[in-house]
């Protein structure tokens, strides 16, 4: 008796799980349904743009630029949201008696069910529509589409396989902290690259495309606009350089496949060698930091910063979107020196909601603080452990800005400006974490706890406001000196100006928010762990 097909079974399991997780709750079905609809409403404008596209000079070049950002986007998926699918984990299956080759193909057919499978044969599809002249070209687009789209799937799931030990680690789910700065990254390179082409014109990406043309799958739409040129063997060529990338692919993703099944899993295991004996109370940073509890609450506040990922998430995504825009609008010729103020604003958001980091632990923080002095010490040290990181980089990004649009005149002047807002986002981001404190949840996508949405956007955007307010006097300073004719010379002065009103306003915020938050601890902390 033959055993039964698996490739079924494994799509109706894809099929439910995607069901029971919409059944969980009306946020979570409203958010997907909106997703879905985002996605594919995207993907119907692209289609209808690239279809637009058809008959234009070098539009080649975009579609097999764009067929291959779509594989790049397949190969570093899992990477960055191993917990995006749950049947990218074959690990759930290591108990079952399945070999690999069913197993791979009904994995393989599962994978093509959902939203991204869709979303790219929509992209694909038009990306061969516009390149496609002639019915030796669409005959050639027909095994073009479904291959570049099973090289697209298979290379996220072997990827996947490969490095799944990884992905379900902590360490593993760090990894997705960098998420944020690819996405922030890639943004501003689609920005660049869209204002390079509205000036230029489609051939600026022909040497790019000359290389994809030939690297799968990017290959399968090279193939279509090759034989539309009736270059058939060069089609043939790009062709059989897929089909074999998906072959490859395919034996990495088995091999991948049977050695989670058959070996054994040490990610567990202490290593037989490691018998030594960590002394964690003398680090060489609490050796740097002063004594007492602002050194404590300084390292706790720093170790939060590496090790927590909702912490690292945050701090690497202020880091990378504060030195993106400055920077890339410098490149691009665009941006100003006054730019980089916004490295010091989106660090300054580091200091804002500083309980809730310690959700439901901050009653331990809490215990310790008998009066406003405690609560003073306690908000200082946080404050200057944010500084440790925050006021060399802020300086770094306004040097660099200014080094690229070499305007070195206004250097002073920036970093006055770049501390003033710094010492005003302490000051605010101070006060309002003991007045408007709310949860971030431990698991899950979500930064803050259901119910406690007014709460985050009045601490944020509310503290935003005020900082600028509180802002505006270094501001009219800048702009009275430069409008008074005396902005062709380094105006010096509003360095130290502007760091010492930047101080003055951080200690002034301290001073307000250490009575409130003496005053309000039960209250931050019911605030604090709904999370």
């Amino acid at each position: 008796m033959s055993a039964p097909a698996i490739t079924p079974v494994v799509v109706r399991l894809k099929l439910s799980l995607l069901r029971n997780g919409l059944r969980q709750s009306g946020g979570r079905r409203a958010a997907y349904i909106a997703s879905a609809v985002v996605a594919l409403l995207f993907a119907a404008l692209q289609l209808i743009g690239l279809i637009a596209l058809r008959g234009l000079d070098h539009v080649e070049s975009p579609a097999v630029l764009l067929v291959a950002v779509l594989a790049l986007g397949w190969a570093v998926m899992p990477l960055f949201f191993p917990g995006g699918d749950e049947t990218l984990d074959p690990t759930r299956l290591v108990m079952l008696p399945l070999r690999p080759r069913p197993l791979v193909r009904a994995l393989l057919v599962g994978s093509l069910v959902g939203i991204g499978p869709l979303f790219t044969l929509c992209l694909l599809a038009g990306s061969v529509i516009a390149v496609a002249h002639g019915g030796a070209a669409f005959a050639v687009g027909v095994l073009a589409v479904p291959l570049a789209l099973l090289v697209c799937v298979v290379l996220a799931r072997a990827v996947a396989a490969a490095n799944v030990r990884l992905l379900t680690s902590r360490k593993g789910r760090d990894l997705a902290v960098l998420s944020g700065l690819v996405i922030a990254v890639g943004a501003q390179l689609v920005n660049f690259g869209a204002q390079r082409l509205g000036s230029s014109g489609l051939e600026q990406l022909d040497p790019a495309a000359d290389v994809l043309r030939w690297l799968p799958p990017a290959s399968a739409v090279g193939a279509v606009h090759a034989a539309g040129e009736g270059s058939y063997g060069v089609a043939a060529t790009q062709l059989a350089l897929s089909a074999a990338a998906l072959a490859g692919l395919l034996v990495l993703w088995s091999r991948s496949l049977t050695r989670l099944m058959t070996s054994p899993d040490g990610s567990t295991l202490q290593a037989a060698g490691d018998t030594r004996v960590r002394d964690v109370t003398s680090t060489g940073l609490s050796r740097l930091l002063p004594a007492g509890r602002t050194g404590t609450a300084m390292e706790r506040g720093l170790r939060y910063v590496w090790r927590d990922p909702r912490t690292k998430a945050a701090w690497v995504t202020s880091l990378a979107v504060g030195l993106i825009v400055p920077v890339f609008n410098a490149w691009q010729g665009t941006g100003s020196v006054y730019f980089a103020c916004f490295a010091a604003g989106m660090l300054g958001l580091q200091m804002y909601n500083q309980f809730g980091q310690d959700t439901s632990a901050f009653w331990m923080v809490a215990m310790t603080i008998s009066s406003t002095r405690d609560a003073y010490v306690e908000l200082r040290a946080r404050a200057l452990a944010l500084l440790l990181i925050t006021l060399p980089y802020a300086a770094l990004v306004t040097v660099l800005t200014t080094a690229m649009l070499g305007d070195w005149s206004r250097l002073p002047e920036t970093l006055g400006l770049s501390f003033a807002v710094l010492g005003a986002m302490l000051a605010t981001g101070a006060w309002t974490s003991a007045r408007f404190p709310y949860s971030i949840p431990r698991e899950g996508y979500k930064n803050v706890a259901p119910g406690q949405t007014g709460l985050a956007w009045i601490s944020i955007f509310g503290g935003m406001v005020a900082a600028a307010v509180l802002c505006a006097p270094v501001i009219a300073l800048t702009i009275w000196l430069n409008v008074s004719g005396t902005g062709h010379d380094p105006l010096w002065p509003l360095l130290p100006a502007g760091t010492v009103y930047g101080a003055a306003l951080a200690l002034l915020g301290l001073r307000l928010a250490a009575p409130l938050t003496a005053r309000r601890l039960p209250e931050i902390l019911t605030a604090v762990s709904k999370g």
